[in-house]
């Protein structure tokens, strides 16, 4: 493992708290819709911008950190197989479709991102029931994961430019 500065844990430890602290308030809102699973997954909107502002590797540590921490804080521990999975899927996809896209267009990253999220967790929601009957939801996810994806996409993409000029101000 590469050395990491003090000043760089921190910043991360930072976003961490800040992934978490959106994750636990969103899980206390009542549903965007009256189907189960629908969000806004506004916590991804940090694992966009470390994947702008830093690198693969931070972002997936703070990913997993938010993934971890939220199921335990927001006492949704049943929940934690279904985040794990989507998230895992949802960052490899981001990773790939940043990388091809050469950090440019994060809204489309976001995009891919949350269809990827929602079909990591309708997967595990088909090991769970044993019933493919769960793919009826597959269509409505989808377009939430559009709409949803260039929302956080979107916020990501006008919060990164300032951030990023203060990280090198600041030679973080």
């Amino acid at each position: 493992m590469k050395n990491i500065s003090l000043q760089k844990m921190v910043v991360l430890a930072m976003f961490s708290t800040v992934a978490l602290t959106i994750f636990v308030i969103e899980s206390m809102l009542p549903p965007l819709a009256p189907i189960q699973g629908v969000k806004l997954g506004l916590a991804n909107v940090i694992t966009l911008i470390l994947l702008l502002c830093f690198n693969e590797r931070d972002a997936f540590l703070v990913l997993l950190v938010r993934i971890i921490l939220g199921s335990i804080c927001a006492g949704q521990m049943m929940s934690f197989m279904y985040s794990l999975c989507g998230g895992l899927l949802c960052f490899l996809t981001m990773s790939l479709i940043n990388r091809l896209l050469r950090k440019q267009y994060i809204f489309i990253t976001s995009v891919f991102g949350a269809i990827a999220h929602n079909i990591g967790q309708l997967g595990v929601a088909i090991i769970m029931t044993g019933s493919l009957s769960i793919l009826l939801y597959l269509p409505v996810m989808m377009i939430s994961a559009v709409l949803t994806g260039l929302f956080t996409g979107f916020c990501a993409w006008f919060t990164a430019p300032g951030l990023k000029k203060y990280l090198k101000k600041n030679h973080i």
